[in-house]
C-alpha cells in the first residue's frame, strides 16, 4: 500500500483485518482481487449526508462502532428456529457468521445445480472465477463493495446449468449468531441460456444488539433464463445492514425481484439491474415496512442498455411512529435503446404525524422511441376508503388495519414460496395491527 488510510473508521477495520490474516501469500484471483480492493479503501471514506447519495441516510453512529468481523462459532439447534426454513423441499445454503455451514445446509443432489464456495471456486474453477467474479459488483467507487471484497470470509457460487428449470427454491440463508460483529456476505449466482430458478436471500440475527451485515451479491442471467429473486432483510432493530446487488439480464432474459427491508436500525439496498441484451426484462418490487427510529434506504438503477427491453417497478414504504424512509430509483435508456417500455412508481403511506419520507425518481432518456413513465406518492390512509369500511360494521382500528395490511399485501402477492409468503403475511398483518 502506498499511501495511509485517512479514514479512521476504515483503518480500525483493515487493522482488524491484518491481525486475522494468514501470512501465507497465494497468487490466486481472489487474492488479487482482495489486494486491490485494500488499495482501493486508501482512497475511499464512509459516505456522509454532504454526499448527494446518501444525503437522507446518516450512517455516522456507524463510526463508534468500528465491529470487528466474526470468526466463525458453532450454532447448535438453528434447525429448530421457528420461521427459519423453508416447508417446501429446497437446496438450502447456511452462511453463520459469513462462514457456510455445511451441517445446516441440503443441497440438491441430482444435479441440477452446482454450488461451491469460494476456495473451491479459486482452487477448481478458476475460469468461472476470473471470468464472473468481481465484475459487476465494481469496488472502484463503493466502500462497502469494496470492503466486502477485501474482508469477506467465505462466499457461494451456485450455477445453474443451460437449459435445466430447478423445481425446488433456493434458499440462502445468513446468520449473524452474536452481537458486536461484522459479517460480509458474498454470493455469485450465474444461470445459464435457457435455465429457470427460484433464490431466496435472507437475513436474520438470533440476538438482539448492534452488529453489520455488508452484503454483496452478483447475478449473471443468460440469454433467454428466467431468475426469480427474493430478497428479505429481517436483522435485529440495532443492526447495521447495508447491501449491493448487480444483477446482468442478457437477450430475451428475465428477472423477476421482490425485495422487503423489515429490520434493522438503518438499511441500505443498493441495486443495479442491466438490460444487457435485446428484449430482455426485469420486474423489480419492494416493501420497507418500518417503525420506531428505524431508516430503510432503497437506491435502484436500471440500465435499459439494448433496444426493446421492458423493465417495471413498483416500491412501497409503510412508515409508522418517527421512522425514516427513503427511495431513489433512476431508469436509464441509453441513446441506441429505443423502444424502451419503462415503467416505474413509488407509493408511501405514513401512519403517524412523526414519519418521514423522501423519494425521488428519476428518468434520464436519451433514445426518441420510448414509452416511460414514473411517478410518487406520499399520504395517509385514505379517509373516503375509512369511511366506507366504517359504514359496512368495522371499527375505525379494524378498518386502519385492513387498509394498512392491503397497501404492503400487493407487494407480498408477488412472492412464489408459499410457505415464504405464508409467514410474511402474518408478519405484516402483526406489524401493520393498531390496537
Amino acid at each position: 500500500m502506498s499511501t495511509a488510510i485517512r479514514d479512521d473508521y476504515l483503518e480500525k477495520l483493515i487493522e482488524s483485518w491484518k491481525k486475522e490474516a494468514s501470512p501465507v501469500h497465494s497468487v490466486s484471483y481472489l487474492d488479487q482481487l482482495r489486494e486491490d480492493a485494500l488499495d482501493r479503501i486508501e482512497s475511499l471514506r464512509l459516505p456522509t449526508i454532504r454526499d448527494e447519495e446518501w444525503r437522507f441516510t446518516d450512517i455516522s453512529s456507524l463510526r463508534s462502532m468500528p465491529f470487528p468481523r466474526a470468526s466463525a462459532a458453532p450454532l447448535p439447534g438453528l434447525d429448530k428456529q421457528a420461521g427459519t426454513f423453508l416447508d417446501e423441499t429446497a437446496c438450502r445454503l447456511v452462511f453463520v457468521d459469513g462462514q457456510y455451514m455445511s451441517g445446516l445446509s441440503s443441497l440438491a443432489d441430482d444435479g441440477s445445480i452446482t454450488v461451491c464456495s469460494l476456495s473451491e471456486l479459486i482452487g477448481t474453477r478458476a475460469s468461472i472465477a476470473e471470468r464472473y467474479f468481481g465484475q459487476l459488483a465494481d469496488f472502484q467507487e463503493n466502500v462497502f463493495v469494496a470492503l466486502n471484497t477485501a474482508l469477506m470470509h467465505d462466499g457461494v457460487c451456485i450455477v445453474i446449468p443451460a437449459g435445466v428449470s430447478v423445481k425446488v427454491p433456493v434458499h440462502i440463508l445468513y446468520v449473524t449468531s452474536r452481537k458486536d460483529v461484522a459479517v460480509y456476505p458474498r454470493c455469485l449466482l450465474i444461470a445459464e441460456p435457457g435455465a429457470n430458478v427460484t433464490v431466496v436471500e435472507e437475513y436474520v440475527t438470533l440476538y438482539e444488539g448492534a452488529s453489520l451485515t455488508n452484503a454483496v451479491t452478483e447475478m449473471y442471467i443468460r440469454d433467454s433464463a428466467c431468475v426469480n429473486h427474493i430478497r428479505v432483510q429481517r436483522e435485529s432493530s440495532q443492526a447495521f445492514h447495508i447491501a449491493n446487488g448487480s444483477v446482468l439480464v442478457a437477450q430475451s432474459a428475465h428477472y423477476d425481484s421482490v425485495s422487503l427491508a423489515l429490520g434493522a436500525r438503518i438499511s441500505r439496498f443498493d441495486q443495479k439491474i442491466i438490460l444487457a441484451g435485446g428484449n430482455a426484462e426485469c420486474e423489480v418490487d419492494g416493501l420497507a415496512l418500518i417503525a420506531g427510529r428505524q431508516l430503510a434506504d432503497t437506491h435502484t438503477f436500471i440500465d435499459h442498455a439494448n433496444p426493446h427491453c421492458r423493465s417495471r417497478q413498483l416500491h412501497k414504504c409503510i412508515v409508522d411512529e418517527s421512522a425514516h424512509g427513503v427511495f431513489s430509483g433512476k431508469i436509464m435508456v441509453r441513446p441506441h435503446a429505443q423502444q424502451t417500455d419503462a415503467r416505474q412508481l413509488n407509493r408511501n403511506l405514513l401512519l403517524s404525524d412523526k414519519a418521514r419520507m423522501d423519494t425521488k425518481p428519476q428518468l434520464e432518456i436519451f433514445a426518441d422511441d420510448v414509452k416511460c413513465a414514473h411517478g410518487a406518492t406520499v399520504g395517509q390512509l385514505d379517509n373516503e376508503s375509512l369511511f366506507y369500511l366504517r359504514s359496512r360494521g368495522l371499527t375505525e382500528v379494524a378498518a386502519r388495519n385492513l387498509l394498512t395490511y392491503a397497501f404492503g399485501g400487493e407487494v407480498i402477492n408477488r412472492v412464489i414460496v408459499p410457505s415464504l409468503k405464508q409467514r410474511l403475511e402474518e408478519y405484516i398483518l402483526a406489524r401493520t395491527r393498531i390496537g
